[in-house]
């Protein structure tokens, strides 16, 4: 087990950085507060973004698709014993003006408010890792307005069955051939 060089109160104030830099946009503040070698795996990302330019370029994608983006934390901060892990609730906020790219979806002006937890990890008072958990299909089905979770004996549950039957049988017949 690794020993941190913070106290819990000190990790706090980390987090509360993050979350104050993120808010008023201040970027380059925001990373300074990340490790060069941060991960950060988000649901919204396609794939696990590694290392400080990585998390630039989500974070400028992500602000300019949700200009009035806002991230709050849902008290307490939940922080390991030995200081090198917190668990944050959060709420965010945003209405989707502007495409996200990548992978490109389209501006759905829409607005949404999800809840989630972020697992932080801190390396040298340092954030190394950050691991967002939040339910997709409650962002997803307030941006696009259908619930992805439809109703049993729906059309919706139907077509969802019959893709679904598609997409195994596929996989049946090619799957073995197909890396993750």
């Amino acid at each position: 087990m690794r020993k941190s060089i913070m106290n819990a109160d000190e990790v706090v104030a980390i987090i509360e950085e993050l979350a104050r830099t993120w808010n008023a946009r201040e970027l380059e503040r925001y990373l300074d507060l990340l490790s060069d070698d941060v991960e950060w795996d988000d649901p919204a990302m396609s794939a696990p973004a590694r290392g400080k330019t990585a998390v630039r370029s989500f974070s400028v994608a992500l602000l300019e698709a949700f200009p009035n983006f806002h991230y709050e934390i849902q008290r307490p901060i939940c922080v390991s014993q030995d200081s090198t892990r917190a668990a944050v609730a959060w709420q965010i906020t945003g209405t989707h003006l502007h495409p996200l790219s990548p992978p490109g979806y389209g501006p759905t002006n829409r607005t949404v408010c999800v809840e989630g937890v972020d697992i932080i990890d801190f390396v040298d008072s340092k954030v190394s890792r950050i691991s967002t958990f939040f339910d997709v299909r409650v962002a997803a089905g307030q941006l696009l307005g259908l619930s992805l979770r439809p109703r049993p004996d729906s059309v919706l549950e139907s077509v969802m069955v019959v893709v679904q039957r598609v997409c195994a049988a596929w996989l049946r017949v090619f799957g073995k051939h197909i890396t993750a």
